[in-house]
């Protein structure tokens, strides 16, 4: 079916994308988030003009694992703007089992901010670290747009939620955002141990750069769960740290649809996404630099509606 988008936003993996530090086949248009209404489709589900938000993900519907609901586990798995083209313009061509209803409490450019990052936030908290309500989970890096999403996923589940950042801007943001308490980014593992004693869940995003005051700061039986490695690829681990104190690390990455729905639904019933800013479409050279330079807390937005 084809959608007339009317906004994009942008994600870390972009400025990979644009730097040439991702491998990929060009050209590609970027971006995975994306949204818009129905210019034409095949679906009865679907009518033209309805308004819809893209499920950001790439696969074949058909294997043992879509139909099983694991779209994550297909041997063709791919995120939009990166394995296949993206949404960052004017007309997209998607299957119909990627199309969701936009929700109607949001606005286009907030329906643009939520798809990658909440999904990714939503599998990490709720299926691999399996987040209750009552615990504490420290988030690595607020100001990023999938760490502002699991303050608020955090929020949302009756968390107590912290956050780091080396920006005293963004931790008073983190704060308005409903953290309970944000530490400096360097050496926050003692920081946070002194505050609550070590938390049970933290939430990872920046890799090599701040994994061992990560460690350092889970309680025994705490989880870390990670999605990503901003400062590199490789991390030295202390073995005995992990399995005297019984720590789970979690590897996670994008979501399935029903991980999908249920974003939607948390948002149906008061989760908002955090927009930065927005750029057109013909900015989008500087909307990446702006992102590069990482002073935004939450997405920066692509206006595509001409």
């Amino acid at each position: 079916m084809a959608i007339e988008l009317k906004a994009a936003s942008l994600n870390h993996l972009d400025l990979w994308l644009a730097s040439g530090a991702q491998r990929m086949d060009p050209p590609r248009v970027i971006c995975a988030d994306g949204v818009g209404v129905v210019a034409d489709s095949a679906d009865p589900r679907w009518k033209s003009g309805d308004e819809v938000v893209v499920y950001p993900v790439a696969c074949c519907w058909d294997c043992e694992y879509c139909r099983s609901g694991e779209q994550v586990k297909c041997e063709h798995f791919g995120i939009l703007g990166e394995h296949v083209d993206g949404t960052a313009c004017e007309l997209l061509h998607v299957p119909g089992q990627n199309v969701y209803a936009k929700p109607a409490r949001l606005a286009w450019h907030e329906a643009a901010a939520f798809p990658l990052t909440f999904l990714t936030a939503w599998r990490m908290l709720v299926t691999r670290a399996r987040l209750r309500r009552g615990e504490t989970m420290l988030v690595v890096g607020a100001g990023a747009g999938v760490a502002t999403a699991a303050m608020v996923i955090g929020r949302q589940l009756g968390a107590r939620v912290l956050a780091t950042s080396r920006s005293p801007a963004k931790r008073a943001k983190a704060e308005a955002l409903g953290a309970e308490a944000t530490f400096e980014s360097a050496g926050f593992a003692k920081s946070v141990r002194q505050f609550c004693g070590g938390v049970d869940v933290v939430f990872e995003h920046v890799g090599p750069a701040t994994i061992d005051e990560s460690m350092k700061s889970l309680r025994k039986g705490g989880r870390l769960v990670f999605c990503g490695a901003t400062s590199g690829p490789k991390a030295e681990l202390n073995l005995p740290r992990i399995f005297f104190n019984h720590l789970d690390l979690l590897g996670s990455t994008m979501g399935n649809a029903a991980e999908f729905e249920q974003v939607l639904s948390a948002l149906d019933q008061g989760m908002r996404p955090l927009v930065d800013s927005s750029f057109p479409l013909a900015q989008v050279s500087d909307a990446l630099r702006y992102l590069d330079g990482g002073e935004q807390f939450g997405k920066v937005v692509l206006d595509l509606d001409s």
